[in-house]
């Protein structure tokens, strides 16, 4: 499995999730509970050790609905139940319906705290959604022919995909709606077409209502990917999704819903589905400037400071993501309180020799095999 260590966490999380929906409909309360439990410790796990994540307050959100969850099926693994022939739709929540104005259970809504002053560097990407939503939303007269629905972010994991798509939300004091393709493809998650169009149903109505709605399919490529063994649902669920896209480009009604996917796997995507983005961004490792500056943010948050050249620093991170250089700054600081717990001694700043030893275990996530893959899929489709 690819990806950031918050990507697998969760992507394990939304695994259990659906193994524990599916023991439910078998009436197995027990393995329910057993699946929902390490679904809970996965999120556990990104709540603890990624407390400053731009979704965190999603990963909150969603721990307490598995939560909820296992309560409920832990009660119901108590009683004598007969449903008869009848299936009842369940969320995590613990719900037998949903309204039509309403959310599917695979959708997490968030206010993002996370601004574009956060993110370090990534100016290209900055300019071109200030450009395809923020202006228009800002001063719709200004574009008569209208603006761009569809959005693709594309580039290696790590780099802040997820946190442009949030912050553009934050921007225009928007609604920001997360969902993973897996979780919108999920034959144990309801009628997927169904949901796709209560999705953009609620993203509709809360457009009229003078909120803007940003829809994030994260890992898109589960999508709108190449398949060579598709089942009906599958295919039905994308073309409702595709026929919904189409539907936010209604002349007659130019509402701010726009779709935001990020993908690490853009050349697995279908190029007849790729046109629906009508700009396609690519979202790089940072440059030596913005590894300088993330750096800068990152110990400025340290209780006990460093003591560093954060240019050479800098200098020696080429080739490191937003993700790893996080990390590798966690793990100069950990070596920092290993010591004060080791040697009952104060908190001292985080040296160059504590970078050393975090260089020397920590190596970027990135190859530069993958990186050419990016810069020749680019050159086919990228439109800023």
């Amino acid at each position: 499995m690819s990806g950031s260590p918050v990507q697998m966490l969760e992507s394990l999380a939304r695994k259990k999730i659906e193994e524990g929906l599916q023991a439910e409909k078998n009436k197995d309360y027990a393995t329910a509970a057993d699946k929902y439990k390490k679904a809970l410790e996965a999120l556990d796990d990104i709540i603890r050790n990624y407390p400053d994540h731009p979704l965190i307050g999603l990963y909150r959100r969603m721990y307490n609905d598995v939560k909820s969850r296992l309560k409920y099926v832990e009660v119901k693994g108590t009683q004598a139940v007969s449903l008869g022939d009848d299936v009842v739709k369940v969320d995590i929540k613990g719900e037998a319906e949903q309204g039509p104005d309403e959310l599917p259970e695979f959708v997490l809504k968030e206010k993002p705290k996370v601004t574009f002053n956060d993110i370090a560097g990534l100016e290209e990407a900055k300019r071109a959604i200030k450009e395809a939503i923020i202006y228009p939303i800002t001063e719709p007269e200004l574009f008569p022919l209208g603006w761009p629905r569809g959005i693709l972010l594309y580039g290696p994991p790590g780099t802040g995909k997820t946190m442009l798509a949030a912050a553009v939300a934050n921007e225009v004091s928007g609604e920001f709606l997360y969902a993973d393709a897996a979780g919108i493809m999920s034959k144990w998650l309801g009628e997927g077409e169904k949901n796709v169009k209560r999705l953009f149903e609620y993203s509709r109505s809360r457009a009229r209502s003078g909120t803007p709605v940003i829809i994030f399919i994260d890992e898109v490529d589960a999508l709108f990917g190449v398949h060579s063994n598709e089942v009906g649902g599958e295919v039905r669920v994308r073309n409702q999704f595709l026929k919904e896209m189409d539907g936010l480009q209604d002349k007659n009604e130019r509402l701010h819903v726009y779709v935001i996917a990020a993908t690490n796997k853009p050349w697995a995507l279908d190029e007849p589905f790729i046109r629906r983005f009508q700009k396609r961004i690519y979202v790089p490792l940072p440059d030596l400037e913005a590894r300088r500056q993330l750096l800068q943010m990152l110990i400025s948050r340290l209780p006990s400071g460093a003591k560093v050249d954060l240019d050479e620093l800098a200098r020696r991170l080429e080739g490191y993501s937003g993700s790893d250089i996080k990390d590798l700054v966690q793990d100069a600081y950990m070596r920092v309180v290993r010591e004060y717990f080791e040697q009952k001694s104060g908190l001292r700043p985080v040296t160059m020799e504590d970078f050393e030893y975090a260089l020397s275990r920590r190596k970027p996530s990135v190859d530069e095999r993958m990186l050419r893959a990016y810069e020749e899929w680019s050159e086919k489709f990228k439109a800023v």
